[in-house]
This record gives structure tokens, C-alpha cells and sequence, in this order.
């Protein structure tokens, strides 16, 4: 497997632990004890997260994760409190990925796996922030299961073909940086309400969010 294929697969991972990362602990270690999917050789070395304990310890804060991202409120106290986690987890993954026998490689991946986590925490976290405040019950909970649908297959596209790992990590930054900007305008709109002494409600209306997008 080339350096492109490697690198890929460290940045796809370490994009996908901003949003989910015990799921992508878990995902990875049942991948390699199981065998449902290809996983290259080259990560054997993440034989570790195979172990048993560790397998059912990040089983556990998965499913844990899973529900607490559908209730709102709850899912944005959870995103602060990951704030460090998420970034060191998607650095430590991508650290793991890469040849250790190359160190700068494992510099260059160590940094670019935790700004990766990091700019796909903050989307996350800044979209739901303003997803919460709309009024609509099950704008929250559509979004979280948007999210599973992705990261999910992700994960399989990633670990399956490795090929085009490097293009699933460009189309996730991607969709890291457009979430992030259209949360930055809704709430740049909000405050500039709020500074013109105009009403701002109490909630958020789903239009506001949509015309924050466009």
C-alpha cells in the first residue's frame, strides 16, 4: 500500500474521530478481529484495538455516544467536554496508522490527524449548537442520524478500499469546513440582530439556519 492510500486512511479516520471517535476505535478494532472487512496489513499495528477489553470499553462509550447525540442540549454539553478528547484521539489514531519507521511521516500525520478531528469537531459541534435552537423536535435527531449514515460508511469505504481513502478524506474536510461556515453565518446573523437591538427569539427558526447555508 502507497504513501497516498496510507495518508488517506489517517485522514479519513482522524476527520471521522471528530464526529464519532469511539465508534471509529471500535469500528477499526472489529474490523481487525473479525475480519467483515479488508483491512490492509499495513494496520496490523492497530492490533491493540482489537483487545478485547479495549473492544468493549469503546463498545460502551459508543453506544453511550450515540444516544446522548440525539437529545438536544445534552449532545452540545458531550462536544465540549470532547473538545481536547476528539483532536488527541484522531492525532493518536493517525499517529498509529502511518509507518513508524518514518518519523517525519508520523509528525506530519500526529499534527494533520488533530487539526483533521479538530475541524470536524468544531462543525459539529457549532452546527448542532445552532440545530438545538430550532424549534422543531426532530431537527436534532435527524441530523445525529445523518451523521451515523456518513460516518458509517465511511468507515467501510475507507477500510474496504483503501484506494480512495484519500478522496473520502478531501469530500469530509470538505463537509467539515461548509458546515462550519454556515453555522459561523447563522450565528454572525443572530448577533448582528441582537447588536440592532432587534427581538432575537428564543429559538432559532429552521429558515434562519437554511438561509445561514446559503
Amino acid at each position: 500500500m502507497g504513501i497516498i492510500e496510507i495518508l488517506g486512511i489517517a485522514g479519513s479516520v482522524s476527520l471521522l474521530a471528530g464526529w464519532r471517535l469511539y465508534l471509529c476505535i471500535f469500528a477499526t478494532g472489529a474490523a481487525m478481529r473479525w475480519g467483515p472487512l479488508p483491512l490492509p496489513e499495513h494496520l496490523a499495528a492497530l492490533d491493540v484495538l482489537a483487545n478485547p477489553w479495549v473492544m468493549g470499553v469503546a463498545a460502551l462509550a459508543a453506544l453511550i455516544e450515540l444516544l446522548t447525540d440525539k437529545i438536544a442540549w445534552l449532545d452540545s454539553a458531550w462536544d465540549a467536554v470532547h473538545t481536547l478528547v476528539r483532536p488527541i484521539g484522531g492525532a493518536m489514531l493517525a499517529l498509529a496508522i502511518v509507518d513508524p519507521s518514518d518519523p517525519n511521516t508520523q509528525v506530519i500525520a500526529f499534527i494533520l490527524g488533530g487539526a483533521g478531528a479538530l475541524a470536524s469537531h468544531a462543525s459539529k459541534a457549532g452546527t448542532r449548537a445552532v440545530i438545538n435552537a430550532s424549534p422543531e423536535p426532530v431537527s436534532n435527531l435527524a441530523a445525529s442520524l445523518a451523521e451515523d449514515v456518513v460516518i458509517g460508511g465511511s468507515l467501510v469505504l475507507v477500510y474496504a478500499f483503501p484506494a480512495i481513502a484519500a478522496v473520502v478524506a478531501v469530500a469530509l474536510l470538505v463537509l467539515a469546513v461548509y458546515l462550519t461556515l454556515m453555522a459561523r453565518r447563522v450565528i454572525r446573523k443572530l448577533l448582528g440582530r441582537k447588536g440592532r437591538g432587534e427581538p432575537v427569539p428564543a429559538r432559532v427558526r429552521a429558515r434562519d439556519f437554511d438561509a445561514g447555508a446559503g
